[in-house]
């Protein structure tokens, strides 16, 4: 499978500047995270994907979306995929309003706040991952799948930091990495 880390979000642009939590819930894309997401659909045109997986947050979303648009892909939203709960922007936007601003998407699955109320654990984003991991092991096309999702996720899955728009080929059947160092703002 491949992982996308989302194009640059509101959030991202206002921390990258002061290291400081902007205070933005659930951010949209900026116009360079627009191309971000534009420039990975023309990058990933090549590779064999039957469907996206997205996280809920409207900046995976929306990364998701125009990717989707380009290489007529399916987008199935699983929060199991979301960013680590720690800042502002891992605040999501309800159920019902995302379903009512996407309704070609399904979120009838989600709870109405999918996301925890209290700051994630390092230990509880890593056995989201873990379990993500064995999920699509588990799937006999894993490898024609694109996630698009956050930071924190693809460090539990990867062990990597990678930047806004940037993604990492994954063999979930292989072990994940041992130690995951989180960066404290």
């Amino acid at each position: 499978m491949i992982l996308l880390r989302h194009g640059q979000s509101e959030f991202n642009a206002a921390f990258s500047a002061t290291r400081i939590d902007p205070g933005i819930p659930d951010p949209k894309l900026t116009e360079l995270g627009r191309a971000q997401a534009a420039a990975a659909a023309e990058a990933l045109a090549g590779e064999r994907l039957a469907r996206i997986i997205a996280s809920p947050f409207t900046r995976a979303l929306e990364t998701a979306a125009i990717i989707a648009a380009r290489l007529e892909l399916p987008i199935i939203v699983n929060p199991i995929v979301r960013e680590r709960c720690a800042f502002h922007c891992d605040i999501g936007t309800p159920a019902s309003v995302l379903a009512r601003t996407w309704p070609e998407l399904d979120f009838s699955h989600l709870d109405e706040q999918w996301w925890p109320t209290l700051e994630e654990s390092e230990a509880e984003t890593e056995a989201r991952a873990a379990a993500f991991r064995a999920e699509m092991a588990a799937l006999p096309d894993w490898n024609d799948t694109l996630v698009v999702t956050h930071w924190g996720f693809i460090l539990c899955m990867t062990g990597e930091r990678l930047q806004n728009g940037e993604w990492r080929r994954v063999d979930p059947r292989l072990p994940g990495p041992a130690e995951v160092p989180w960066l404290r703002a």
